[in-house]
Formats: C-alpha cells, structure tokens, sequence
C-alpha cells in the first residue's frame, strides 16, 4: 500500500482525521487539486458540487474539534457511481434524455455513507445504461484507466476504478449484475466486492425514479484497501425501512485469521471460456504462494455444475432482467430473433435474444435451474471455504465503440474472440447469488493490472472479504499507476 496520502485507504484517512493529522476541508481539497490535475485525461469524475462538499468538510471539522462521536468514514472524500440517486445531481446513466434531471433525494446508500460521515462531492462516470465492460456514454463523454490511457478502466463502475486507481477519491461505490464492480477493480488495480444478492438495498439506485429491485443485480463498495471493503460494507448493508420491520441481517465474520485456515479451491480457466496466459499466470502465481504457504488447495474441486448450462441460464436471466427498459420495437425485434433462430445456436446473440424476450414460463424454468445450481454451490462450500477464478478474460482491452457489442472481439491467446464471452466469468458467482471479492494479484507483462475473483458461499461476504484482506498483508496490496504517483 502506498503512503503517499492520496492513496491511502478511506480507514487511514479517517485515522488520520480523527487523530487531528489532516483536516476534513484540508483533505478534501487534497483530491480537488489531484482532480484539477488528471481529471481531464482521465474523465473519470463527470459531476461534482464542491460548494457543498465544502459545508460538509467544514461541519466534519467543526465536530472533531468539539471532540463529539464521529461515524468510521468520517471526513473522508467520496465519489459515488453516477447511477445512484444524489440530491441535487442528475441520476443518467449515461442517457441524454436524463441529463437535465436532477433527483431530489439521496439513495440509500448514498444517504448511509452520509451518515457514516462521507465528504461525498461527486459522481463517476458510468456507459449507457449500465451495459458496458467501457464507460462511454453522450452525456459525459469517454473515461480512460490511468494504467494505459488508450484502454478502458471496465465498466459499468468504470469511473469508478478509475477515480480510485489515480488517487482521485477516498472511496466508491458502484453496482454489478454483469461484472461491474469486479471487472474495473481488476482492470484498474483496486478492491471491489459484489455482495450477496439482496444484502444491500438498492433503493435508489435506479433510472426514472424506479423502485423494483431487479433479479442478479447488486450494490457495493470499491476501494483502495480490503479493509475499506468491510466498513462500507457495515454502512451500506441491510434492509430498508419497509423490511426493517420484518428481518435484520447478521452476515457472519470471518473466524480464520491466517491464509493457512483457508481451504480454497483455484480455477484458472474453463472449456467454455478460456482465459489469457496473462491472467491464468498471475492466479498460478498466486495459487504456488498459497501452497507455499500451507493453505489447502485443490485445483480439480468444482461445484457439480454444468459450465455451460450455468452461462446459458446467466446470460438469459441477465437479459431478462434488463429487458424492462428497452424500447417496444427493440423488445419486439429480439422476440422475432428469438424465435427465427434454431434451437441449438448457443451464440450470445441468440441467448441475449432469447432473454430480451423471455416468457414468464421460460423464466420460472430457468430460475428452477438457477436454484438447483444455488444448492450445488452450497453443497461445494461444505468442503471449501472458497473458490478462486478469473474476474475477466484478460486486462484492460483497447477502447472499442463498434455497435453493435456482441460484434466487438478481443485477443484471447492471440485468437480474436468475441469480447462478450467473459460474461461468463461475471455470471460464474454472480446468477446464484453468492458474495464474491475482486483482489488485484499482480500486473501482466506490459504493466497493466490483474485480479482475482474470491468467491464464497452465500452470505459468506465478511470471507471473501477477509481472504482478500490477507491477500493485501501478505501477498499484495494496492499500487498506484505510475503516471499518478
């Protein structure tokens, strides 16, 4: 972990404040000339109100003087993905017919994040609809990762990463049905934790004002620090105020405090989707040091789960779940294509299409397989604690924009393939529900970025988190991009 103050973790810079080292308007001010500096090449950051993260800065300080109790993130500057309701800012989602929109109530996890005691004084950039491995969009513009200019920093929480990585930002939080946290964690060098479904509410975090909680899709932090992880974490978790009259949640901690307490089973690539050399060599880099160091691992354990039959039923559910906001005559093109295709064409166009016009029927079949794979998930976390896999194919891809993106590709093992094939690793944890933490492990041999997928069994959050943290202490933490140190 680098000391340098701008990419310390939001724990250390809340330290730092409580213990009187810094200031909260010193240190907000800090990332305000970082922003003014790399924020232009970068356009990770695309909407601030600086007059009110002031207020707040000044409040923050006010009450550490008068010695009054503060929250665990207290004065610590935030950004927030630009899909989560802000009072005051518009909530896009890169669509222009939203850009002059602006929310008049805070998300929840916005609203919490306050209450921890956040600077919050900005939104990260997002791609149109959320439905991107790049964040591009008509309202703000192109977001690069400061590892490489010329490539993306992931999507949909791409700004995200990026703010993170270039030391811009204390603290994120982002969204993810397809990746989207774990993808720009891994493509930009930092933690991101996609937590169990329903853990964290999501009121909020919606277009149009829309209040149903979508299948798949969850909200949770990215950070410089795993420790940061579990914090945001603590704020953001939990039900709503209308559930909060019926449950409370009471996610276990993790009781293993070294990485030998762990037995973890590794996935270094998969028939139905294969992984670059670049990335397989970081997790067999990491998998030598585990064994190393007397953790019990097997690289054979699997869940007794069809690959292929867990992507199809992924990549169907996932668009059906997002099927809700496309345009009538779009839905009812992707139904013609549906049923004009055969039966046996398992391309991501036919299954993309298949999903965008799912019938009810259809989806109560494939939820039924969904769940019977929950149970071989559950089944497998009886004899392992964890399972480590690819966040994504490779690292950072060149920036691309060709439409549509089913027909993008990219270098896979020195073969073009289709840059929609590492849906499948997002929807490896993700189309059952389960908890999974991105960790970076190491660097490909041209510098950029690569992480680790930890994934646990459900509502095994803390876990994840935890191996993630010893990952940090002992094997390797965050670096900061050489161009922003």
């Amino acid at each position: 972990m680098s000391t340098a103050l701008p990419f310390q973790t939001a724990k250390q810079l809340a330290s730092a404040i409580r213990k009187k080292k810094i200031g909260c308007v010193e240190l907000l001010d800090l990332y305000l000339k970082r922003i003014e500096a790399h924020n232009n090449d970068l356009n990770a950051i695309v909407a601030m109100d600086v007059e009110g993260a002031r207020k707040r800065a000044k409040a923050a300080d006010k009450a550490v003087k008068a010695g009054k109790k503060v929250g665990p993130l207290h004065g610590v500057p935030m950004t927030l993905k630009e899909s989560y309701d802000i009072a005051g800012y518009p909530t896009t989602w890169g669509d222009p017919a939203f850009k002059d929109r602006k929310v008049e109530k805070n998300s929840l996890a916005a609203q919490r994040l306050l209450d921890a005691g956040v600077t919050l004084f900005g939104k990260t950039n997002v791609p149109l609809n959320l439905a991107d491995w790049q964040s591009y969009n008509a309202v703000y513009g192109l977001t690069r990762n400061p590892w490489d200019l010329s490539r993306t920093p992931g999507g949909s929480s791409g700004g995200s990463g990026a703010a993170l990585a270039a030391g811009l930002t204390g603290l994120e939080a982002g969204s993810d049905i397809g990746a989207s946290i774990r993808n720009p964690a891994h493509y930009c060098g930092v933690f991101g934790h996609k937590p169990t479904w329903g853990v964290v509410s999501p009121r909020g975090h919606a277009l149009n004002g829309n209040v149903a909680q979508a299948d798949i899709s969850v909200c949770g932090p990215l950070a410089r620090g795993a420790a940061d992880l579990e914090i945001a974490m603590d704020v953001m978790a939990g039900p709503d105020d209308i559930d909060g009259r019926g449950w409370t949640l009471s996610l276990p901690r993790s009781k293993k405090k070294k990485l030998r307490d762990f037995k973890v089973a590794v996935v270094k690539s998969d028939p139905n989707c294969e992984v670059d050399r670049s990335v397989q060599d970081q997790i067999q880099a990491l998998a030598d040091f585990l064994g190393k160091h007397k953790v019990k691992l097997s690289d054979t354990a699997r869940p007794a789960i069809d690959t292929a039959e867990q992507n199809d039923v992924y990549v169907r559910l996932l668009r059906a779940a997002t099927s809700g906001r496309m345009p009538d005559e779009v839905w009812r093109q992707a139904a013609r294509d549906a049923a004009a295709l055969p039966d046996d064409d398992m391309s991501y166009f036919a299954q993309m299409q298949r999903g965008n016009s799912l019938a009810h029927r259809t989806w109560l079949q494939l939820n039924e397989k969904r769940h019977r794979m929950r149970l071989a998930w559950d089944a497998f976390f009886k004899d392992y604690d964890l399972l480590l896999c690819p966040v994504a194919v490779t690292a950072a891809f060149p920036h691309d924009h060709k439409d549509p993106r089913h027909e993008r590709t990219i270098v896979v093992n020195n073969k073009q393939v289709p840059v929609v094939d590492q849906i499948f690793w997002a929807g490896y944890s993700c189309v059952t529900y389960l908890p999974a933490t991105a960790a970076p492990i190491g660097q490909t041999a041209d510098g950029l970025p690569v992480g680790v997928q930890i994934v646990g069994p459900q509502y095994g959050d803390y876990t994840t988190i935890a191996f993630a943290r010893l990952l940090e202490q002992e094997y390797r933490s965050f670096v900061p991009p050489p161009a922003y140190q």
